[in-house]
């Protein structure tokens, strides 16, 4: 039994991180599906939510506003989590330059405020974005072609880092799997998250909007419900830098997770293959096989352990799991950027993260309130 639990284990870790992106590769060859891109250029609303961000909201209002986009059809709303700084008033100063202000009269969290965007909003597309990420001058151009294809029901940006000097950074191997993932996703059918920093949706897939619920996530679930897909657009980038503070990275991570975990539970219909077909497996691996990964290292560990004495095979396992995470408490305490050490550091990382997710989930901590990252 502590053998089958042990391979069982390690199996299932295989599968969340390579199996999944092996038989993607390997439907692509025989499922193709291609975004039929071209100039498009729908009315669109573009909705920045934000929580005091003075320090922030008016270059991200000036990025907007300088958009290469047609002006009188870009509408731009600033959804205030009712803010107590200076935003509020920062935004107002723009008023003359058509930028309009819903406010939240109490603060009841990002997607309430963006809730209230939406209702107001005229536009067929919506474009959503967070105040810390910046756009290239034809980023919203880019991602309105996307919307030319008519199955397309939302669609996803690309991640970039900057660096503290204001340069564009290496991607990190985490993000370049996720990429990569979201490519063979979008190439073989649709996506099962987007970027929250920046995707934009058509506005008939954002109602009903669910206050309490994580708005990238649950949109996409709108729209394969409504038979529309989600992609992945290597073209529209966002630009945001990495947290400052790694105790507040650690905490979105785990408040990430665990309102992902709210969002499928309560989407646990699709997992009928009878009915949404290749997604349901996508949604399996991509979010529940990857949410349980951690319970799997455990397992695999502590069956490790008490299968030592039976034969110096089980040792040499066990000591192989045993230096992975010394190489992952190094890569903390040393803060080496040697993928050696990187690599293991940001994989135990993020399945603690995960674990911890699971516990505040099965507590019921909703996190509908969010504070501004400091980047």
């Amino acid at each position: 039994m502590l053998k089958i639990i042990l391979w069982s284990s390690i199996i299932f870790v295989f599968y969340a991180y390579f199996g999944y992106p092996l038989l993607l590769t390997a439907l692509s060859l025989v499922r193709k599906k291609a975004v039929r891109k071209a100039d498009f250029t729908p009315r669109i609303s573009f909705i920045i939510a934000a929580h005091n961000e003075e320090k922030r909201i008016g270059e991200k209002i000036k990025n907007t506003l300088e958009q290469d986009y047609p002006k009188d059809l870009l509408e731009v709303i600033v959804a205030s989590d009712a803010s107590t700084d200076g935003t509020d008033g920062i935004v107002r100063s723009y008023q003359s330059s058509g930028v309009r202000l819903v406010r939240a009269p109490e603060r009841r969290g990002k997607e309430n405020a963006q809730k209230l965007a939406v209702d107001a909003a005229s536009g067929e597309i919506l474009v959503f974005s967070d105040a810390a990420t910046g756009l290239e001058r034809d980023g919203v151009r880019k991602i309105a072609r996307n919307f030319n294809d008519p199955s397309v029901g939302c669609v996803s940006s690309v991640d970039r880092f900057i660096g503290r000097d204001g340069r564009v950074s290496g991607e990190g191997a985490y993000v370049k799997y996720e990429m990569f993932l979201r490519d063979l996703e979008t190439g073989t059918g649709t996506l099962v998250g987007l970027s929250g920093s920046f995707f934009a949706a058509r506005k008939e897939l954002c109602h009903p909007w669910i206050a309490d619920l994580q708005s990238d996530f649950n949109t996409l679930i709108n729209s394969v419900k409504r038979g529309y897909r989600g992609v992945s657009d290597p073209d529209s980038i966002g630009y945001y830098q990495d947290l400052s503070d790694e105790k507040r990275e650690f905490s979105r991570k785990v408040r990430t997770v665990a309102r992902g975990i709210r969002v499928f539970m309560k989407s646990l219909p699709l997992l009928n293959p009878f009915r949404y077909g290749l997604f349901s497996l996508q949604l399996f691996t991509h979010k529940l096989c990857r949410w349980f990964v951690p319970f799997a290292l455990l397992s695999a560990l502590i069956s490790s352990v008490l299968l030592a004495g039976a034969s110096r095979y089980y040792i040499y396992l066990l000591m192989t799991q045993a230096a992975f995470y010394v190489f992952a408490v190094l890569g903390f305490w040393t803060r080496s950027e040697k993928k050696v050490l990187k690599i293991p550091f940001f994989f135990v990382l993020v399945n603690l993260s995960i674990l911890i997710a699971w516990y505040k989930y099965l507590r019921g901590e909703t996190f509908v309130k969010w504070e501004p990252s400091t980047r």
